[in-house]
C-alpha cells in the first residue's frame, strides 16, 4: 500500500507561523516512533509530510519525504498527496477541528483512514459530549459543565476547579481555580470553556486499539504532573508502568461499547482514587505514550492497525518492562 503520513505540527500545520515548541517536540517524538514501526513493516511505500526546519530532525530513511515549505498551502498538499495514496495516517490535536477535519477529507477521498472515523473524533474532541456519553453508559466520569452556565452548580467552600476549553489538547489554557469567579480574571472566552471539579488521585492513561465496540488494551502508563502557575504540566509517563490490566478491561470494554466509531490507537485519561477509576478524557489518535510502547512491550502498534483493516490484531508481547518518556514542554495528552 501507499501511506501518507501526516504529523499536523511538523507536517506544514505551522508553515507561515513560528513552530510551537512543545507541541513540535511531542509530534516528532510520537512521528519518529510511528516511521519505525512501519520501517520494519515490507510491502508499503511511506510518503511523509514535513516542516521544512525539521527535516534533519527526524530518521526517514526509505521514506519518500514531501517537504512543506512557506509557500505552500498545506491543506491543499494534503489533498493532493491524499488523492495519490490508498491510506493516510493523520496525527493532529483535537482543537479548532483539526484533526476532524483532516480525517473528513480522507474519509471523502475514498481512502482508507488509519484512525477513529471524523464522527467519533468530533464526538471526544468536545470534552461536555464525552462527558455526556460516558454518562448515558453509566461509566464513571468527573462532573463536566459549561463553564457559562455553571453560575449555581453545586459547590463548596475550598473547593478546588478545573477550567479547561471545551477542545483543548492536554493542559493548554487549562487552569486551576479556587474559586469559579477566577475564570473572570483569566480573561477566557466562557463559552468556549468546561469546569470540573478538581479531582485528586492517580493520573494514568490507557493506550487501546479499538474496531466496531472491540478493543485489544496494550499498556496502562503513569502521568507525572506538576503545577505550575496554577496550571498542571505533564513531566513525564511511565509507558506499561503496571503491567496487570486485568483491573481495566471492564472500562476499556464499556468505553469500546459506548463509542463503537472509535478505530485504531486512542488513548483514555484516566484518575484513579481508592474507590474509582473515572475518566477524564478519551483522545482518538496517537497520543505521547505510543512512543514508549515498542520499547516497554515489543509490540508494532502500526503492524497491528494495519491487520485491523482484514481482521484483528495479533499482537504478543516480546517483552513486558517500564520505559519512561521524558517531556521538554508539556502541552499535549499522553
Amino acid at each position: 500500500m501507499k501511506i501518507l503520513l501526516f504529523e499536523y505540527i511538523t507536517g506544514g500545520g505551522f508553515n507561515k507561523h513560528e513552530l510551537p515548541a512543545s507541541l513540535a517536540n511531542e509530534g516528532l517524538l510520537m512521528l519518529q516512533a510511528l516511521l519505525d514501526n512501519f520501517s520494519t513493516i515490507n510491502g508499503n511505500e511511506i510518503i511523509v509530510m514535513l516542516d521544512w526546519r525539521v527535516i534533519d530532525l527526524l530518521n526517514t530513511r526509505d521514506m519518500n519525504i514531501f517537504i512543506i515549505k512557506p509557500e505552500h498551502q498545506t491543506s491543499e498538499e494534503f489533498v493532493r498527496l491524499t488523492r495519490q495514496c490508498d491510506a493516510v495516517w493523520p496525527i493532529a490535536p483535537e482543537f479548532g477541528e483539526i484533526l476532524q477535519t483532516l480525517c473528513q477529507v480522507v474519509e471523502l477521498s475514498g481512502k482508507k483512514l488509519l484512525t477513529s472515523h471524523a464522527t467519533a473524533v468530533e464526538m471526544t474532541a468536545n470534552k461536555l459530549s464525552t462527558y455526556q456519553q460516558l454518562m448515558l453508559h453509566n461509566i464513571a466520569t468527573i462532573p463536566t459543565q459549561r463553564l457559562a452556565e455553571s453560575k449555581n452548580w453545586p459547590g463548596h467552600t475550598g473547593q478546588e476547579w478545573i477550567i479547561k476549553p471545551i477542545d483543548g489538547v492536554g493542559c493548554a489554557d487549562s487552569y486551576l481555580i479556587t474559586s469559579r469567579q477566577d475564570s473572570a480574571l483569566i480573561g477566557i472566552q466562557q463559552e468556549q470553556y468546561i469546569i470540573q471539579p478538581h479531582m485528586h488521585g492517580i493520573k494514568t492513561s490507557l493506550s487501546c486499539l479499538f474496531k466496531q465496540g472491540k478493543v485489544w488494551l496494550l499498556s496502562a502508563n503513569l502521568q507525572k504532573f506538576r503545577i505550575i502557575n496554577n496550571q498542571y504540566q505533564l513531566s513525564h509517563i511511565i509507558v506499561n508502568h503496571d503491567p496487570d490490566l486485568i483491573k481495566y478491561q471492564d472500562l476499556v470494554d464499556k468505553i469500546a461499547q459506548a463509542f463503537p466509531e472509535l478505530w485504531g490507537y486512542a488513548g483514555i485519561d484516566l484518575i484513579e482514587t481508592p474507590e474509582l477509576i473515572l475518566v477524564l478524557e478519551i483522545n482518538p489518535r496517537l497520543t505521547t505514550s505510543f512512543v514508549g510502547i515498542y520499547a516497554a512491550l515489543g509490540i508494532n502498534v502500526a503492524e497491528n492497525v494495519m491487520q485491523l483493516l482484514e481482521g484483528h490484531p495479533t499482537f504478543t508481547r516480546g517483552f513486558n518492562k517500564p520505559i519512561t518518556i521524558n517531556l521538554k514542554h508539556n502541552e499535549t495528552n499522553a
